[in-house]
């Protein structure tokens, strides 16, 4: 693959940074969007390099890594920002690939600028909103937020991997059950006192809020995937993405690994299963 290109764009109420990576031999397909939220664009830098035979643009949204933000931005500033990258690129129509957050964007996107995406694969969208317990999941979701407004990070994020971790539905003491202890997961017991936390601050409140444009998004134009990874059980956004995809009329295609399948550890974690996650998503895209 070709060096990275790196960008800035000017757009209201942020600085966006965002990265091209040249198709290493001319081609007639169209450029491969990664996107996902709160992740930035380092974690797609292994699957990008799986499709060196088409243009691949990865982004950091904003208030993450690289990019810039004012305010708490919600679901269509993304998918706006989003838009102005695919503007910035060219112009669609693009595929895209979205992972957790960043599937809610591709939704909102694929509903409000159509023109923007030939194909869209939203990987394990975190949704409440359509599954049965989505009152005990707002609450917990709420709670994930308060806890860190309160008491910080270290004790926000242990609540939030707590969450994710969790399997089933949840009732309605869940979050009346002790809270989990930030160091058991590695996290900083003590209170910095930042609050500039785009995930525990702002993305919380958006997962409670959001709720796809389904009438717009049915009639299969551009085509909308929701994909589920083998790993994943009955956690948060497994029980997402398979709610989602039936209200999509579709089962869900199945990846190779879990949530973050495509990873090679770019954050320090294990790898998952990215060769054949690349291929998996290289078969999806070609149908």
């Amino acid at each position: 693959m070709t060096d990275k290109k790196t960008h800035t764009l000017d757009v209201p109420g942020a600085v966006l940074t965002y990265d091209v990576r040249e198709a290493t031999t001319p081609t007639d397909e169209p450029p491969l969007l990664l996107i996902g939220l709160p992740m930035g664009a380092e974690g797609f830098t292994t699957l990008a390099g799986h499709f060196t035979d088409r243009t691949v643009v990865t982004y950091d949204p904003r208030g993450v890594e690289r990019s810039t933000r004012t305010g708490a931005p919600g679901i269509a500033d993304h998918a706006d920002d989003v838009h102005r990258v695919v503007e910035a690129v060219g112009g669609g129509p693009v595929d895209l690939f979205a992972s957790s957050g960043g599937a809610l964007v591709a939704f909102e996107l694929a509903a409000t600028h159509p023109g923007d995406v030939r194909t869209v694969v939203a990987h394990e969208p975190p949704l409440p909103s359509v599954l049965p317990d989505r009152e005990a999941v707002d609450a917990a979701l709420t709670d994930i937020h308060d806890t860190y407004q309160a008491k910080g990070f270290g004790a926000g994020m242990a609540k939030f991997i707590a969450l994710v971790m969790a399997t089933g539905e949840l009732t309605a003491d869940y979050v009346a059950q002790p809270d989990p202890d930030p160091a058991v997961f590695g996290l900083p017991t003590e209170d910095d006192g930042t609050r500039d936390d785009l995930l525990l601050g702002v993305n919380m409140r958006l997962l409670t809020q959001y709720e796809p444009d389904w009438a717009t998004l049915r009639p299969g134009t551009p085509e909308v995937m929701v994909a589920v990874g083998e790993d994943t059980g009955d956690e948060l956004t497994g029980r997402s993405a398979r709610a989602t995809e039936a209200l999509l009329d579709a089962a869900p295609i199945v990846f190779p690994g879990g949530h973050g399948g495509f990873s090679g550890g770019e954050y320090g974690q294990p790898a998952d299963k990215p060769v054949e996650f690349a291929a998996k998503l290289r078969e999806v895209l070609a149908r």
